[in-house]
């Protein structure tokens, strides 16, 4: 088959505009401080945050998902809501100077506690309903803020209907939610957990994020947040779990969106790195499946990279 024809008759597609870049922002200015684990991943400050914005919206990747790297962590990650934490001045420095941008936070304590785990902890425990009220209030610190859209990651049960009803009841009734919602305990974090500095001091998460082995299980985890009033629905880590995106895609009418991880970011820089495979290829294969399998977004630390090849 002549090469033209056989695109033309292609069925998936890649698209820049579906492309979301995760961002890491510190507290300073002048900081780009490389993460490890992640090659041509950075720690930036806002002044470095403000370029790459720019860069992305440039090339015409419009989504921007962003983390926060606290100045200080407590128990209760105060930080996280604070009016002048690191996420709220981002957002408003990024919508002051790229308005075109689309703002994504990440809504979770991880990166703020003490402890590095996902909510309030007491005895060792996490405390579901502290935990949901305080991600409420860290949606709604962002929203005031001026986010697009927030993405509670935290895999606690309620949080999406409590923020929803946070939202709501402050005037932000258009804000829309990206849902976590199919969230897997996975090995494949690591890497993030350095860029975030969000590693657990003790124990891990397997008390609230999905067991690997459960299919039905993840399937009642998007269902409840649907129910909850989600307008967005992740499954994450993307590429083991092209089963429930496929599955989700066809039980849904909600949009969705799959995360290819740091971990699946880090496998196949490191592989190419070594000669073992071509990085641009294996980029480029692995985006179109999670495609093909049915996300409507796809973040990824490879954005910027792929959209210099569509």
């Amino acid at each position: 088959m002549k090469p033209d024809l056989r695109v033309m008759l292609q069925e998936t597609a890649l698209r820049t505009e579906l492309l979301v870049a995760p961002l890491f922002v510190v507290h300073g200015s002048g900081v780009k401080t490389p993460v490890s684990s992640m090659p041509d991943v950075y720690q930036l400050s806002i002044d470095y945050v403000l370029r790459e914005v720019q860069e992305l919206c440039d090339i015409g990747i419009r989504g921007i998902l962003l983390f926060g790297v606290p100045m200080l962590k407590d128990a209760h990650g105060s930080e996280a809501s604070d009016d002048h934490g690191i996420i709220q001045k981002t957002v408003r420095a990024i919508k002051n100077k790229t308005p075109e941008a689309v703002v994504i936070t990440d809504v979770c304590l991880c990166e703020y506690t003490s402890h590095g785990h996902c909510g309030i902890v007491e005895q060792g425990v996490i405390d579901n309903d502290q935990t949901v009220k305080r991600l409420a209030e860290i949606a709604l610190s962002h929203a005031r803020a001026g986010a697009d859209m927030v993405a509670p990651s935290d895999m606690m049960d309620g949080t999406v209907a409590a923020i929803r009803t946070a939202l709501d009841g402050a005037g932000f009734e258009n804000l829309p939610i990206m849902a976590y919602a199919a969230k897997f305990a996975s090995s494949l974090y690591a890497p993030f957990r350095e860029a975030a500095q969000s590693k657990p001091s003790f124990g891990d998460r397997r008390s609230h994020q999905l067991n690997a082995a459960n299919s039905k299980e993840a399937m009642r985890a998007l269902q409840r947040c649907a129910d909850e009033g989600a307008d967005i629905l992740m499954v994450k880590p993307a590429l083991p779990n092209l089963d429930i995106l496929a599955k989700a895609k066809e039980r849904f009418s909600l949009p969705l969106a799959a995360y290819q991880v740091s971990g699946e970011y880090s496998m196949i820089k490191a592989a190419g790195e070594k000669g073992y495979l071509d990085t641009n290829a294996v980029m480029y294969e692995t985006l179109l499946s999670i495609r093909r399998a049915g996300a409507d977004l796809i973040i990824t630390y490879f954005a910027k990279e792929i959209a210099t090849q569509l």
